[in-house]
């Protein structure tokens, strides 16, 4: 019975997810920079080598994403959603 509680409560309309989504990319986009802006040096000039030339890159960048865009990140979003929707403002701000 917890499970199906904790479901509902933290359903959202599928805009809403998407718009979620969205703005938790944008997030790490902008949290990762660094790593991008490596990644991309790596890359500069690169076609085929790109791949095993910068794996530690490529590795050290999709980590850094993945802190920002995972599956508890995305529930504790829609969590800060749900309170705000119960409080009244149903206006999902960026940030």
């Amino acid at each position: 019975m917890g499970y199906i509680q904790d479901a509902r409560e933290n359903h959202v309309k599928k805009k809403v997810e998407e718009a979620l989504r969205s703005k938790m990319k944008q997030k790490a986009l902008k949290e990762c920079d660094r790593y991008t802006a490596k990644y991309a040096e790596c890359a500069a000039g690169k076609t085929l080598s790109l791949v095993w030339s910068c794996r530690r890159q490529a590795k050290e960048l999709n980590d850094c994403l993945h802190q920002f865009t995972n599956d508890s990140v995305l529930e504790e979003m829609k969590k800060e959603y749900m309170l705000k929707q119960a409080k009244g403002s149903s206006r999902i701000q960026t940030a």
